[in-house]
């Protein structure tokens, strides 16, 4: 009999029999799911198509594109704008949306120049996401979505450039911008500023299939500790926008279109119902939804994005990210295949984004996927970044924790094996971690055990003192508890003795080694995320990483200092 591979709970629920499903890597559910729908076929004509809401639902104020968003026979629109880097985050940006319809013979521009009176048009190319799963009403939901994307290359450096979304029946959005990353070049290097959390989510219930209700497929579904009228995701989102980013990174489990987490078959669970063994809960609509809630920030602030298990959707291809390429740009410069694992540079700092699923001892379904070729590639590009005498900091990013002490996820030693000796040997300054609905940072980290206690105000030195990892996936998802007997401590809550002796880290096998956690330095059990502030200089270099709570209230603070060019 084969070993589990996934948790129940923790990836998405594709309708596959729990005893088969947590066997199965994500590609083998993939591969059972589309020979379930060739024996269920859809028509087309019967899907849901578009985005956000459909005529009959008859809702108001939770589409981007208005009640009769389906309609075939409506002016084509676009909304849920977003922005990312290119390959070459100094020349390089990404222009997205998505379109209210089939676009049929309606061609897509994207108009866009230096300045506001724009000048240049490029026809935006259109993918076409179709989505069929099966339903717990015995049928199948067939979903037909449009995305389009733009590039616009040979940039300056830190350039602001402007743009609007045109179709060729008339429709034409605002005039918004965005702008390319600093160079690296160290006499060109200013101030700048970047965000960060994870696990995310909408406080908007999708409206489509008709009868979704709130708390079925968004965050509004708290218990008693947290009232459900408090809008946490949209809380954090404002702080964000206020804190006005040059980009913000997001660490995994995205829009929760599969709020079950478990990468298995997907199945559409309408009101009241539960998803059956073997399935997660999947609802492709709630994309609609996140684009449109983030497009506040993501149409002016560039958004890079990693994976995390909610990002798995077996409804998909390519390792159950083929819906991610229709609706995002990522880079596209790390190792085959690996689509979320990418790097950029912003001034003096690298940015390694990495698929933590591909290593993950938790949560299996995706395990082992990339056959060692991200962690090659990881070596080989933070060796890159760490040898270039115009970077200083090096920040990484994933989803699941390599250190964290929640009573739910913990630790995972996957992560531990694959790169905390590559972040101990090119000194990785900072590692940014979602998964664990919390804040925690730990001390200093070198060869798994702490260097000094790191209190809040300090600093710490990157290339004598260690590595810190942050565990920020507190953007908006129902929290989760500590251990029992272990305190949050932050700013003004501060406990004088900070060690979790009852946490545990995810073994090879998939069980839980129980450890003592020397290194847990700050926790705080509410809603939060990172600003970081970066300060370049001739000399020396500093890196201000301050956590922000959902009402802007500072919970803590840790300066990184390093030699320029060391």
């Amino acid at each position: 009999m084969r070993n589990r591979l996934n948790t129940p709970g923790e990836i998405p629920n594709m309708g596959i029999p729990e005893a088969l499903a947590s066997t199965m890597t994500m590609d083998e559910q993939y591969e059972w799911h589309q020979e379930y729908l060739r024996r269920r076929a859809v028509s087309r004509r019967n899907f849901l198509r578009g985005s956000a809401a459909a005529a009959a639902v008859g809702a108001v104020g939770l589409s981007p594109f208005g009640r009769r968003a389906y309609a075939d026979n409506v002016q084509l629109s676009v909304a849920g704008r977003h922005v990312g880097f290119g390959e070459d985050a100094t020349s390089q940006l990404r222009f997205g949306a998505q379109l209210s319809r089939n676009p049929g013979s309606t061609k897509v521009f994207l108009e866009h120049g230096p300045t506001p009176a724009l000048g240049a048009s490029t026809e935006a190319e259109v993918r076409n996401l179709l989505t069929q799963i099966p339903s717990t009403d015995g049928g199948v939901l067939g979903a037909e979505q449009f995305y389009v994307h733009a590039p616009v290359d040979h940039l300056g450096g830190r350039a602001q450039h402007f743009y609007r979304w045109r179709t060729s029946d008339g429709f034409v959005t605002d005039v918004r911008s965005a702008a390319t990353a600093m160079p690296s070049a160290r006499n060109a290097v200013r101030p700048f500023r970047f965000t960060m959390m994870g696990d995310q989510g909408t406080d908007e219930t999708p409206t489509q299939p008709a009868g979704v209700q709130t708390g079925d497929y968004d965050d509004m579904y708290y218990s008693a500790d947290n009232a459900p009228t408090v809008r946490h995701a949209d809380n954090i989102l404002k702080q964000i926008i206020a804190a006005k980013p040059d980009f913000h990174v997001l660490a995994g489990d995205i829009a929760y279109a599969d709020p079950s987490g478990n990468g298995q078959k997907p199945e559409f669970v309408a009101h009241g119902a539960s998803a059956p063994t073997g399935f997660d809960k999947f609802d492709p609509f709630v994309w609609d939804v996140y684009l449109g809630t983030i497009e506040a920030s993501a149409s002016n602030t560039p958004w890079m994005f990693a994976t995390g298990n909610h990002d798995m959707e077996a409804a998909y291809g390519t390792h159950g990210y083929g819906g991610h390429l229709a609706r995002l740009d990522l880079p596209g410069n790390g190792p085959r295949g690996c689509p979320s694992a990418y790097s950029f540079t912003y001034g003096n700092v690298a940015v390694v984004s990495l698929d933590a699923n591909d290593v993950s001892y938790e949560i299996k379904t995706n395990t082992g996927y990339s056959g060692g070729a991200q962690n090659s590639w990881a070596d080989s590009t933070l060796a890159r970044y760490r040898n270039d005498p115009n970077i200083d900091f090096i920040v990484c990013f994933f989803h699941h924790c390599a250190y964290s002490t929640t009573a739910t996820h913990a630790s995972d030693g996957g992560l531990r094996d694959a790169w905390g000796k590559l972040f101990d040997k090119y000194q990785v300054d900072l590692v940014l971690q979602g998964h664990n609905h919390v804040f925690e940072r730990t001390d200093p980290i070198r060869g798994g055990k702490p260097t000094k206690a790191a209190k809040d105000n300090s600093t710490v030195y990157g290339a004598s003192d260690g590595t810190v990892y942050y565990t920020v996936g507190c953007a908006g998802r129902p929290r989760y508890a500590f251990q029992s007997g272990s305190p949050e401590t932050y700013r003004g809550h501060e406990v004088a003795d900070t060690t979790v002796p009852n946490s545990f880290v995810w073994d090879s096998s998939g069980a839980k080694q129980a450890e003592a956690a020397p290194w847990s330095r700050v926790r705080f059990r509410n809603y939060a995320f990172v600003r970081v502030d970066v300060r370049p200089g001739p000399f020396s270099a500093e890196m201000d990483v301050v956590v922000v709570d959902e009402y802007g209230h500072e919970i803590d603070k840790v300066t990184y200092r390093r030699q320029a060019g060391r």
